[in-house]
């Protein structure tokens, strides 16, 4: 991509200070050593590294499912280090949607359900929940495959059906771990097409990845080698 970063101005969504994750042993487990890291509202980053580097390390921080051992993370402004699990969790469910690369459906529901179960949780009214799932299919153009099975779908539906469940609670960062993983390189172009258009409308986007064409993405690549995160430089 060849747009450059939001202006300084723009606040950001993540900050990390000197955040670091070590895994209890014995023995203890260098996860991610710590890191200096802000991504701007309506950024496109994407981190790349081997199997091992700390990728996933990198995810389970920025998604509030792991806290560092030490320094400090805040999302959209919040330090997530001052809150009780409990907040966490809340907090993970309103500002962070994830996609994943094994999409994570339920068979026996249909695509709209499967959306609207994101909703759940969140105190929203059954008949708002099917509304909103349905525009978040709209939103990743699968609204005509609303009622459909993920076992009738094919890998990249489902995927837009999986983009739209992390959509439809309107997210301040959408957080994708290998999206393109389980899908040939034609259905892949056109999942990385919709990211491309989600974050043209403003969308803050992360994505994990081992495949260099995706990581040329984003705006900027950061890189993860044994546990040490790097700026890759732009893409």
């Amino acid at each position: 991509m060849t747009a450059g970063p939001p202006a300084p101005g723009v606040p950001p969504v993540i900050e990390l200070r000197q955040a670091a994750l070590t895994y209890p042993g014995p023995p203890p487990v260098t996860g991610l050593l710590p890191c200096d890291l802000s991504i701007r509202q309506g950024e496109f980053v994407t981190v790349v590294g081997p199997s091992g580097a700390g990728k996933s390390t990198l995810l389970n921080v920025l998604g509030l499912l792991d806290a560092p051992t030490s320094g400090r993370y805040l999302l959209d402004g919040i330090d997530t280090g001052a809150l009780s699990d409990a907040e966490r969790t809340a907090l993970r469910g309103q500002r962070i949607g994830f996609v994943f690369q094994s999409f994570h459906l339920l068979p026996h529901r249909a695509a709209y359900e499967n959306v609207a179960l994101a909703l759940t949780y969140c105190g929203v009214p059954r008949k708002d929940r099917v509304a909103q799932a349905l525009h978040a299919l709209e939103q990743v153009g699968l609204a005509h495959r609303a009622g459909a099975l993920p076992t009738t779908l094919s890998g990249g539906e489902r995927q837009r059906v999986a983009i739209a469940r992390a959509l439809v609670g309107h997210p301040s960062l959408l957080l994708c771990d290998e999206p393109t993983g389980n899908l040939d390189s034609a259905t892949a172009e056109s999942i990385l097409q919709l990211l491309d258009t989600l974050h043209a409308d403003g969308m803050t986007v992360v994505v994990i990845t081992h495949d260099p064409g995706v990581a040329r993405r984003g705006q900027r690549s950061l890189r993860i080698q044994d546990a040490v995160m790097t700026q890759a430089g732009p893409s």
